[in-house]
C-alpha cells in the first residue's frame, strides 16, 4: 500500500503523487471501498481515482536516484529487442510497455535508436509505428528518470550520456 506523498507510477496515467487515501462519494460507488486520489505530475490540473485494492492498473513506486544510477550503469548491457519481421517486433513492443518497467522501456528505445540509424543509412525513413513507440517510451522513461533524480525531464539525455560516458 502506498502513503500519501509517495510519488508512483500508475500505468497510462504517469507518475502521479498520492494526494489522499479515502472513500469517495460517487453514486453507485461502494462507499466503503477505499481510493487512491492521485495528482498527475505532468497534468497538475488532473486528478485520478484507483481503488487500493486495484488489480488491473500497474502501480509501483518511482525508482530512486540510486536505483536510476544503477540502471543507467546497466544499460550497455540492456539487450535490444531481437530483429523480427514489423508484426512481430510491434507485439514485442507492446508488451514491454504495458509492463511499465524501466528496463523494458530502454530495450525498447534502443532497439528503435538502432533500427533508425540502420534505416537513415539505407535511406528509409522512420516508421510511424516505431516513432510512436519510441516516443512512448522516452517520454514514460524520462519523466521518471527526471523525477527519480531531481531534474527537469529536458535534462534526461544528457545526465544519462555523461553518466554512461563517466563509467568507461
Amino acid at each position: 500500500m502506498f502513503e500519501v506523498g509517495d510519488c508512483i507510477v500508475c500505468g497510462n496515467n504517469g507518475i502521479c503523487t498520492v494526494e489522499n487515501i479515502s472513500t469517495i462519494d460517487v453514486p453507485d460507488i461502494d462507499p466503503n471501498r477505499l481510493y487512491y486520489i492521485l495528482r498527475p505530475v505532468y497534468a497538475k490540473s488532473s486528478v485520478v481515482y484507483i481503488p487500493v485494492d486495484n488489480e488491473k492498473i500497474i502501480m509501483r513506486k518511482v525508482l530512486t536516484q540510486e536505483q536510476v544510477k544503477e540502471l543507467i550503469d546497466h544499460i550497455p548491457e540492456i539487450e535490444t529487442i531481437a530483429e523480427m519481421n514489423d508484426k512481430q517486433r510491434e507485439e514485442r513492443f507492446k508488451e514491454c510497455m504495458k509492463h511499465y518497467d524501466c528496463e523494458d522501456w530502454i530495450k525498447v528505445i534502443k532497439t528503435l535508436y538502432l533500427r533508425r540509424q540502420e534505416r537513415m543509412e539505407k535511406g528509409q525513413k522512420v516508421t510511424a509505428t516505431d516513432a510512436r513507440y519510441l516516443k512512448t517510451a522516452e517520454d514514460h522513461l524520462y519523466c521518471e528518470f527526471a523525477m527519480a533524480l531531481g531534474i527537469e525531464r529536458n535534462e534526461v539525455v544528457d545526465f544519462i550520456t555523461n553518466q554512461i560516458e563517466n563509467r568507461k
